[in-house]
């Protein structure tokens, strides 16, 4: 499975910003999910999808700002994030990841698992 992550950048305070993830090489269902990084902190899930049935799952950290959808077109191995009401402290490297084992079950508590495949990262620099 191969993961390439698209979007990101810069953007103040209050503003939004968009990320993608597609994942190829595999055409059944995933479990994919978008983890971040801030400099200095250890990596946190946010938001995840069970792309077999389009479940979503967001974490509290960004629930109510950020939402998680699925393409709706043949490829529903990708995903995107949908990032609004940024804050300075949401600044990190996002990672998109996925992994075929975990079921739909499984794949709501994403964050505690060891994803299999990762993609390279995508930066997201939120000013105030």
């Amino acid at each position: 499975v191969r993961l390439v992550e698209s979007g990101g950048g810069s953007a103040q305070a209050g503003g939004s910003l968009n990320l993608s993830c597609t994942a190829s090489g595999w055409t059944n269902s995933l479990c994919m999910g978008w983890f971040r990084q801030a400099p200095g902190k250890e990596r946190e899930a946010v938001a995840g999808i069970y792309t077999l049935y389009g479940t979503t799952y967001i974490y509290d950290s960004v629930k109510g700002r950020f939402t998680i959808s699925q393409d709706n077109t043949e490829n529903k191995n990708t995903m995107s994030l949908r990032m609004n009401s940024l804050k300075p402290e949401d600044t990190a490297i996002y990672y998109c990841a996925a992994e075929p084992r975990l079921d739909e079950r499984l794949c709501s508590q994403f964050g505690s698992y060891k994803m299999e495949y990762w993609g390279k990262g995508t930066a997201v620099f939120i000013s105030s």
